[in-house]
């Protein structure tokens, strides 16, 4: 009897001492819960969904959002579809070379080297013009006036003219040294700023009050033997200028000021953010090893940096996040460049070549093919 009661005991241990054992593995299986420096599961990665969205605007696509909508500027014309995917808005017409910006839920498209400039937000075509001479580029400032940049026959290299919101040229300007590639407005539209490549560098020349019907810049701004390939108005009014060695702010008097520089790196991509700029450099002659940095456009004080291996395809920012799109992945930064987020698992970022942040934890990986919305 004795030895039958010592069975039975034995038997309720095993069976404690299992279903223990088997608790404790379920929770390591849950939450990776590690011993040490043993993990008998890793803990889940983020769990991404990837939805589609169907546009059809044709080859070449580019695109933008604002709000939950995102626009596209294709061969066939311009599209809009809202957060639901639902299509509210189409103008077909043809561009060879689509280009297209957002501004203050404004959309602006344009085909470079064509004739088409299309202003429209998510539901209407607010502006349609055909210019004259060819487009070379176009922008939009918060109140809806707007910029176009074109290439005319006859004597003078370009021509800028500046629309207000009504659809209205209030400003030309018609040059006959250098190839204007840019031209911008500040918010409020009566400052101008116009970016051309000179025979011996660069030139920014920027013009006060154009509602006056003035004839001569207030300054010039000359970079000598180095190339400014984008200007922007910075909220102070001064003009951030980013060169292929450096970046400058340029004040009322045209004086240039460095404010970050990386000679002996290669600039490759970069995106603007809320007082900051990200900035893709690669080091000379080691492919595409290099790094991601964040730096402020106030200071030049560097906010963040973060190393890179591979050839970075498209970046992003929006939401306080960066979007950084590599051949194998997508990964997710905050403004300080700390990583929080990495797809190095997805397959599909292999064939996107653009990324745009359109929510928080939400960016669209495009290409030719496909549009695809990537959640967290």
């Amino acid at each position: 009897m004795e030895k039958v009661k010592k069975r039975r005991w034995l038997r309720y241990v095993i069976v404690l001492v299992a279903l223990a054992a088997l608790t404790f593995i379920a929770i390591f299986i849950i939450r990776g819960v590690s011993v040490g420096t043993f993990t008998i599961f890793p803990r889940r990665s983020p769990v991404f969904t990837v939805d589609e969205l169907n546009f059809d605007a044709g080859r070449s696509r580019v695109f933008a959002k604002s709000g939950g909508s995102v626009a596209t500027a294709g061969t066939f014309g311009i599209q809009v579809l809202n957060a639901d995917g639902e299509e509210t808005l189409r103008d077909t017409f043809r561009m060879f070379t689509p280009a297209i910006i957002e501004q203050s839920g404004n959309f602006l498209a344009f085909d470079i080297g064509g004739t088409s400039v299309r202003v429209f937000n998510t539901t209407q075509v607010i502006h349609s013009i055909e210019t004259t001479g060819q487009v070379v580029s176009a922008t939009l400032n918060q109140n809806g006036w707007f910029t176009v940049v074109t290439q005319e026959a006859g004597a003078f290299r370009g021509t800028v003219k500046v629309y207000n919101n009504h659809g209205a040229v209030v400003y030309g300007v018609e040059l006959g040294s250098g190839f204007p590639i840019k031209a911008i407005l500040s918010d409020t539209g009566y400052n101008l700023a116009i970016l051309n490549l000179a025979d011996a560098g660069s030139r920014v020349t920027f013009y006060s009050g154009i509602d006056e019907d003035k004839e001569e810049p207030d300054y010039q701004f000359q970079l000598r033997d180095i190339v400014i390939f984008d200007i922007k108005f910075m909220r102070s009014g001064e003009i951030l200028a980013i060169s292929t060695e450096s970046i400058l702010r340029i004040d009322s008097t045209g004086e240039g000021t460095e404010i970050f520089n990386f000679r002996g790196r290669r600039l490759g991509n970069f995106a603007h953010g809320d007082g900051f700029i990200a900035l893709n450099l690669y080091d000379y002659g080691v492919g595409y090893t290099g790094q991601i940095v964040t730096v402020n456009i106030n200071d030049g004080t560097i906010m963040g940096e973060q190393r890179v291996h591979r050839e970075i395809i498209s970046m992003s920012f929006g939401y306080g996040q960066l979007a950084v799109l590599q051949s194998n992945a997508i990964t997710f930064f905050n403004k300080n460049m700390e990583e929080y987020t990495a797809s190095e698992e997805h397959i599909f970022a292999v064939a996107s070549n653009r990324i745009l942040m359109i929510g928080e934890n939400v960016a669209l990986a495009t290409n030719d093919n496909s549009a695809l919305l990537v959640r967290r």
